[in-house]
């Protein structure tokens, strides 16, 4: 009879382990990796030659340089490396936030280069300065990477950060061996839902709806995704570049009480291109919901000029929904780029 038991236990323990597989890998492909979303539509070479053949019939309004000056605080960082305990999220810029929790310093796709292209001398062009210098960041303990595109993954900045700090890099399945090869010595892949423990932070590599690719014939070959880092008491979530699904809702209710998410809300226009992998100012107030966080600091726009809203509009737009939700505008952390908040 024992003998049965455990054999039946062992039947029933395979099953669970072969199914939470299967959950686990629905996202894997024989070439690499797709979207939790069934339906995600993929945007073709085709769509993107469409798309700038319509941004010449676009307004000049859209030129950065017909703008005001953007807001911007020179953070010299004297009060980043005397913090060791407040929680506080620093804007670089773009998608590079300064992160401190418990102490330790982490960093979300950094990006110091002037541009976000595979060449140094033509592609998208910053509009905006770092908030802070290189050498004037406390000490980098981790590096978190959302995915390969050449805005999240830049390997300039990248190796100036190992030089100088030699962090701990985060990023997605099948990107190690880029990194490596440009000289990054401590780097861990992670798949959707993996946990690593450093610094005695419990960090939590999450799903988004988006694409990854360098080149033209590596579409998806790397996984990209989000991070929830819990702490002692606070969690933090870094929402990298993402459409909207309800990813952000599961992730709501496997954490709970998240104190800050820092999500997107530019690179939203033209929306036909657009939507599925980056949310607008409407679907970023959704997915706040769904976290279920204390506080929103928006990102991912007034940096590069990678879409066609004007760059000034996403801070008014995500005003505007916050308040059609009933959500308080004290809960909207709406950073200059190089502003420090210590929550």
């Amino acid at each position: 009879m024992k003998s049965l038991y455990l054999s039946s236990f062992i039947f029933l323990f395979s099953l669970y382990c072969f199914a939470e597989t299967n959950v686990r890998k629905s996202h894997h492909t024989a070439n690499g990796f797709k979207n939790p979303n069934p339906n995600f539509e993929t945007k073709g070479l085709w769509n993107v030659l469409v798309w700038q053949f319509e941004r010449f019939r676009l307004p000049n309004s859209l030129d950065p340089k017909d703008y005001p000056p953007f807001p911007v605080l020179e953070n010299n960082g004297i009060d980043l490396k005397n913090n060791s305990s407040k929680l506080s999220v620093t804007w670089v810029g773009h998608a590079t936030t300064l992160i401190q929790i418990d102490g330790v310093n982490i960093l979300s796709d950094p990006i110091w280069s002037e541009r976000c292209s595979p060449v140094s001398f033509i592609g998208p062009k910053r509009y905006t300065p770092p908030g802070i210098k290189i050498e004037d960041l406390p000490k980098i303990d981790i590096v978190i990477l959302s995915h390969n595109h050449y805005d999240h993954t830049d390997l300039p900045t990248l190796k100036q950060l190992e030089e100088k700090f030699q962090p701990l890099v985060l990023t997605g399945l099948g990107n190690k061996k880029l990194l490596l090869g440009e000289g990054l010595k401590n780097v861990k892949e992670m798949d959707w839902w993996d946990e690593t423990k450093a610094n005695d932070l419990s960090i939590t590599f999450t799903p988004t709806q988006h694409f990854s690719g360098r080149g033209i014939l590596d579409r998806n070959e790397t996984l990209w995704g989000s991070y929830l880092i819990s702490g002692k008491k606070e969690k933090v979530y870094f929402g990298g570049d993402t459409g909207y699904y309800s990813h952000f809702r599961e992730i709501g209710e496997r954490f709970g009480s998240i104190d800050v998410a820092i999500l997107p809300v530019g690179a939203t226009e033209p929306r036909w291109m657009m939507q599925p992998v980056h949310v607008d100012p409407k679907e970023t107030v959704q997915a706040f919901v769904d976290l279920k966080a204390k506080y929103l600091v928006p990102m991912h726009y007034m940096t590069f000029v990678l879409s066609d809203e004007p760059l000034d509009s996403p801070v008014p737009r995500t005003k505007e929904e916050l308040k059609r939700s009933g959500i308080s505008e004290g809960q909207f952390v709406p950073l200059k780029i190089g502003e420090s908040r210590f929550f």
